[in-house]
């Protein structure tokens, strides 16, 4: 079974370096996940949301420990 969907695909090692729209995609997902992790502080102040901006730190994972996960954890990350 071939999937089609990403036949006409190409991968750009570095491509952020190499083409500016990269650059620029990637600094609108950045502050795109940033906003909504200050969001989601509000909603889940136990995790920290807004001091890690979704990665792992001291705090983050003591709210887990405290709280359990929420349904914004990704179980596979855990594991």
């Amino acid at each position: 079974m071939t999937i089609k969907e990403y036949v006409n695909q190409q991968t750009i090692i570095k491509g952020d370096e190499l083409h500016p729209v990269i650059s620029c995609a990637s600094i609108v997902a950045k502050v795109t996940r940033d906003n909504l992790m200050t969001k989601y502080a509000k909603d889940y102040p136990n995790y920290d949301w807004d001091k890690n901006m979704g990665y792992g730190t001291k705090s983050h994972y003591e709210g887990i420990k405290k709280s359990g996960v929420s349904v914004l954890h990704r179980k596979t990350f855990l594991s």
